[in-house]
């Protein structure tokens, strides 16, 4: 989609007409500088972007970001760093847990900032659709850090599908190596002191208020899943929280929008008309151990019907026939199943081949013809200089992709039904349980 709306970039930074100033004239706040925000700034700012100010709840698990840029304005608040740096930022990054995206974001785009926020965009649809709406009123230029659809994986694939490789693309699978954190236990009981470091409050921001508790009582760490075994025993702070409804979006939400993007693209898939959901251990506050979920697509703009499979927690599809006996199915991956053959590829950073492998090297392979896409960072920096629209775009593709993903969680929770989707609606027509879950329920204050 072409990008439409005004765009808000600084006199200052674009300065003459048609050539635009260095680009570390754009300022940057990060929020949520941690975990995965201390790659994600750098790389920021190997695109171009330059650190003004940083935010974190915890001083601790924020000290090698502040380290590693010292002239940094530094808060606790995102709502005090938005107000305080007013004119002196230019954009906002978010990088903190699923529950706050919205909150931080959506206060980010009401101060006309450019915003890259983490995938997924948001936990809940509701959130998503707020959100892109947001980014037209503001116009400004957004970006979401899923796996582009337009990189060289990204635009083969799309190359292959839509010149027909395999024929009518009836079936697809894809599978993650996702949880590698704890998921299917109960809340462990008790509270332990709270860090003076952690602002455990504002942690949970708009999420039902629970004691803070750091570790997991003894003789459960072997039973947890391998992100309490691999070093990464707390229970929700800082990397554990994908693991709870209240704070994440689970093994379906953390990878969905990496492993989604391209199908999505290539399929030109929009709403679907029914999502289902199987899961193993089923609980009360945390997504399953593992999941099987499942999408229909009807027929649209000539391409077949299609059925989307997802699968975590050590699951994977059916074998395909045509895989040679020697080879075994990756630790994440992805079929493509056509009318005139099968697509195999590695996780979201190969193209696939054709399988077997004799096939794909005796095929005649399509003219490469889309335009790739540049790194992301690069192309959200090189869109609020005035480029076209980033890949990720939330109108676009952020928000419609995550909104993808969410509805795979809504049928997480209602495990076993075959779920109805009225998009227009924004609803389940046959399970009202589930389109609750579509809208965030704030608490502690907090409204979107």
């Amino acid at each position: 989609m072409a990008w439409a709306g005004i765009q808000v970039v600084p006199r200052r930074v674009l300065g003459a007409p048609g050539t635009p100033s260095p680009a570390d004239s754009i300022r940057l706040g990060a929020i949520g500088i941690g975990g995965v925000g201390h790659g994600q700034i750098r790389n920021c700012v190997a695109a171009g972007f330059s650190v003004a100010a940083l935010c974190d709840v915890d001083e601790t698990y924020a000290a090698k970001t502040h380290a590693q840029y010292p002239d940094a304005r530094r808060y606790r608040d995102f709502r005090e760093m938005l107000d305080a740096e007013g004119d002196r930022i230019d954009a906002v990054y978010c990088g903190t847990p699923d529950h706050t995206h919205a909150v931080i974001s959506l206060a980010a785009l009401r101060k006309k900032k450019h915003v890259l926020t983490v995938k997924p965009l948001t936990r809940t649809v509701r959130e998503a659709r707020v959100l892109a709406d947001a980014a037209r009123e503001a116009g400004v230029r957004t970006q979401m850090t899923a796996s582009s659809a337009a990189t060289e994986t990204g635009c083969r694939t799309c190359e292959f599908l839509q010149a027909g490789l395999i024929g009518d693309v009836t079936a697809v699978h894809i599978w993650s190596d996702r949880p590698i954190w704890p998921q299917g236990m109960a809340r462990p009981p008790g509270t332990d002191p709270v860090p003076r470091t952690l602002d455990w409050n504002l942690w949970l921001g708009p999420a039902p208020m629970r004691p803070f508790v750091d570790r997991w009582p003894e003789g459960l760490i072997g039973v947890l899943g391998r992100g309490a075994r691999h070093g990464r025993p707390n229970v929700y702070h800082p990397f554990n929280f994908r693991g709870w409804h209240d704070f994440g979006t689970g093994a379906l939400g953390d990878m969905g929008c990496h492993h989604f993007n391209t199908p999505r693209r290539a399929l030109k898939l929009g709403a679907p008309t029914t999502v289902s959901a199987t899961s193993t251990r089923t609980m009360d506050e945390t997504w399953p151990l593992g999941s099987i979920v499942t999408w229909d697509f009807p027929a649209r703009e000539g391409l077949a019907p299609v059925r989307v499979t997802w699968y975590d927690g050590g699951l994977k599809p059916p074998r395909p026939p045509e895989l040679e006996p020697a080879r075994v199915l990756p630790s994440m991956g992805i079929l493509y199943v056509g009318t005139k053959g099968t697509l195999l590829g590695d996780g979201t950073d190969s193209v696939p081949r054709l399988i077997p492998e004799e096939r794909m090297k005796a095929a005649a392979l399509p003219e490469k013809t889309l335009p790739r896409g540049k790194e992301l960072y690069r192309e959200w920096l090189d869109a609020i200089l005035g480029g076209p629209a980033p890949s990720e775009h939330w109108p676009d593709c952020g928000s419609p992709l995550t909104e993808l993903v969410l509805l795979g969680n809504a049928a997480l929770r209602v495990p076993g039904r075959c779920l109805e989707w009225d998009p227009a609606a924004m609803r389940f027509p046959n399970c009202p349980e589930a389109t609750k879950l579509l809208a965030p329920v704030y608490e502690n204050g907090w409204t979107l």
